[in-house]
């Protein structure tokens, strides 16, 4: 059997994984990340790529700002861009009530000082003449962004190997126990880590090592289907979301489309598969057409789904462990940690070496799961890949 020592052992090469070594290594820590497959193959490198800040869950935004600051600085920091665009968000609403809601949201975006700009029917039509006539309302947030999610986790994890942090891929912890100095890893290709702190972002199988310190919370797996269609004349520059949850798009530059439809899909973990069912691509586009009629007629060339780790409360767990000290947590990002990754990780290499961090993280600790939580069957039902797509929009 091998042997590595560690200062900080991350379970998951996912963003969150490899954004922690990045700034760890940069602060002189020696970090290694064992990964079960290979860097970004999970959600982390195949979800929308939007970086929205606008809508978000209030106590999320100092978290979401200060991650916004280092997508911003993305190339300085790693050396690639990895297609990071400053596109700006458009948020949609299609009747009045949507409109009170959009309203609600972004005064809630503003009191931590984002710019939104509020929009009407005829400000719309002649801003984007390509929307839809349902469309009755729109929030704009400039500063929101995209970047390609298949290239951002190998490219953060190639600037942490270039300050010293070791991969370990296709290698899965099987053994993980608390030592009087940290933590001792074992995997099953007889791999042993000595390190003094442990993260775990194992995303969807998080709860495998969490449970392994008696800690417990309703994670279950799923994934958003997403779609890209042919492509068509560039015409569509800002990433486009209904308030109503039905559908999410962005046009890139090459004129393909994409797309993501909800409900969502439910996944299997154990078979690494997340299947997208005919009728939910069918009610995508059905959607895409409302808002953008001008895009009906787009062929879908591929679709994919990812196995991601949900919450019913939707908000993540992040921080420290409440049974073993010495071991953070930082999964079910219910398909949000793609803009919050950077700041996660930022953050909890301030927790590991500063022992606090000066962003909030209250609302994320695993306490809150203390006590058992029931799902409700309504909600699961979302997530139900048997399901027929709902008469009425998911809320997504």
């Amino acid at each position: 059997m091998s042997r590595l020592a560690a200062d900080v052992a991350i379970i998951g090469g996912g963003l969150v994984g490899c954004w922690t070594a990045f700034f760890l290594a940069r602060r002189g820590q020696r970090v290694v990340i064992v990964e079960k497959g290979v860097v970004g193959a999970q959600s982390s490198g195949v979800n929308f790529g939007n970086l929205r800040l606008q809508g978000r869950f209030p106590g999320q935004y100092p978290l979401s700002l200060r991650s916004q600051e280092i997508w911003e600085s993305l190339a300085e920091l790693i050396g690639e861009s990895c297609e990071f665009e400053r596109s700006g968000h458009l948020y949609l609403a299609y009747d009045e009530p949507e409109a009170q809601k959009l309203a609600g949201y972004a005064a809630v975006s503003e009191s931590y000082g984002l710019a939104i700009e509020r929009l009407g029917p005829a400000d719309l039509r002649k801003r984007w003449p390509w929307l839809g006539r349902e469309v009755a309302a729109a929030t704009y947030s400039a500063r929101d962004a995209t970047a390609n999610p298949r290239l951002v986790t190998p490219a953060v994890a190639r600037a942490a190997k270039a300050l010293g942090v070791t991969v370990v891929e296709n290698a899965r912890v099987t053994e993980t126990v608390a030592t009087s100095s940290g933590f001792c890893l074992r995997t099953d290709t007889g791999l042993a880590i000595d390190c003094g702190h442990l993260v775990n972002a194992a995303g969807a199988w998080a709860m495998e090592i969490a449970e392994r310190f008696g800690e417990r919370a309703p994670l279950f797996p799923a994934g958003p289907p997403q779609f890209v269609t042919e492509p068509f004349p560039y015409l569509i520059e800002p990433s486009v979301q209904a308030i109503d949850g039905s559908v999410i798009f962005r046009q890139i530059p090459r004129g393909n489309v994409i797309l993501a439809g909800y409900p969502r899909s439910a996944a299997d973990p154990v078979a690494n598969h997340a299947p997208v069912p005919p009728g939910k691509t069918l009610a995508a586009m059905r959607a895409l057409a409302r808002v953008a009629p001008v895009l009906a007629g787009c062929h879908v060339i591929r679709v994919w789904s990812g196995i991601e780790g949900y919450l019913p409360d939707m908000i993540p767990v992040i921080g420290e462990s409440q049974t073993a000290p010495g071991l953070f947590h930082a999964f079910g990002f219910c398909g949000h940690g793609f803009q919050i990754g950077p700041g996660v990780g930022l953050c909890l290499s301030e927790l590991i070496l500063d022992g606090a961090t000066p962003t909030p993280l209250a609302p994320f600790s695993i306490e809150r799961f203390k006590a058992e939580v029931e799902v409700s069957a309504k909600f699961r039902a979302e997530f139900d890949a048997l399901a027929p797509p709902p008469a009425a929009p998911g809320t997504g």
